[in-house]
């Protein structure tokens, strides 16, 4: 897939948790050298690997990977961190003849990527600071809550996104939506979005099931690992669903036989909010096709990855032999 005109041109796989985006991109390498760019926010943490559902160690033995274990379980990391880190692992990729493919459902990480980051207006410190006091007294659901209220676009992912959408909007008047998309700089890619979809029944069957690997696989054990190494249970990496979930019935919040039911309901929204966003938000000016502007690629991913991967080839084949 790298040639003098396929550079132009960035796959970016979307889709929403569970969907199989990882499982095509592991196909597709199978194709052509290429190197997976995780656009991930739950991936970035180290030790944190059943609950963020990374690749195997096979997987990233046969397929480079970009974008995981990035910070610790306690640290922050922002989507401009991602979209400058980003932009070195393709310039990476293509430098050792490798196709770069974002891979990845953090719809705020595919955005900065291919649009670049909004420029933030100024803050009063003073007010700023009040702010944050009162939305660390908000339980983590009120606060997600608020968030909505101030921004209807917000796609939810923990207490960070969500102070940070309430911090913007109050503080400047606009929500933060509004911000990323009038007042944004240049993005360092160009994107060619393939989405992936499935019918609901069929998202929700898979979801059951990566839930119950999950369990199966020692998320329970992962969790209380970083418990007992010294991580906030509020921290940033287990801020996420399934580890939100899993810290609250350590805690003695949920029961343990109401947790995989938990999760599973978190999960299914966190799907459906994705798919809505990924529906909505992202620009039609992805993908060309000759001098005509071809809309967001919808793939069912019914389908094999072995079977998807071959269709994904063939239209990049057909997009840069038009080009």
């Amino acid at each position: 897939m790298v040639g003098p005109d396929s550079r132009l041109l960035t796959p970016v796989v979307v889709g929403p948790t569970g969907v199989g985006k990882t499982a095509v991109a592991v196909a597709l390498a199978a194709l052509t050298p290429l190197t997976v760019i995780s656009a991930d926010a739950r991936q970035v943490y180290r030790n944190l690997d059943v609950g963020t559902a990374k690749p195997d160690p096979e997987t990233l033995a046969r397929v480079p990977h970009r974008g995981l274990d990035l910070v610790d379980p306690g640290e922050r990391y922002s989507a401009g961190r991602f979209a400058r880190d980003a932009a070195a692992w393709i310039a990476e990729a293509r430098a050792a003849q490798r196709q770069p493919i974002v891979v990845g459902g953090t719809g705020l990480y595919i955005r900065v990527l291919a649009e670049g980051l909004f420029r933030e207006p100024p803050f009063d410190p003073a007010r700023r600071e009040h702010l944050r006091q009162w939305s660390e007294s908000l339980e983590g659901g009120e606060l997600a809550r608020w968030a909505g209220r101030l921004d209807p676009q917000f796609l939810g992912g923990g207490r960070q996104r969500a102070a940070r959408a309430v911090e913007v909007a109050l503080l400047t008047g606009h929500a933060l939506s509004w911000w990323q998309r009038e007042a944004r700089e240049g993005g360092t890619l160009r994107p060619w979005y393939i989405q992936l979809t499935v019918p609901r029944e069929v998202l929700h069957r898979r979801l059951a099931a990566r839930v119950d690997q999950m369990l199966g696989g020692g998320l329970v054990a992962e969790v209380q690992r970083q418990l007992d190494a010294g991580v906030a249970p509020d921290a940033p990496g287990l801020d996420g669903i399934g580890y939100r979930e899993v810290v609250s019935m350590l805690q003695g919040h949920l029961p343990d036989a109401a947790l995989r039911d938990a999760i599973l309901v978190s999960t299914r929204r966190y799907a459906k909010r994705q798919d809505t966003w990924f529906r909505n938000q992202l620009r039609s000016q992805s993908s060309v096709v000759g001098h005509q502007v071809e809309p967001v690629w919808l793939l069912d991913a019914s389908r094999s990855p072995e079977a998807l991967a071959s269709e994904i080839v063939e239209r990049w084949k057909q997009m840069t032999d038009n080009r």
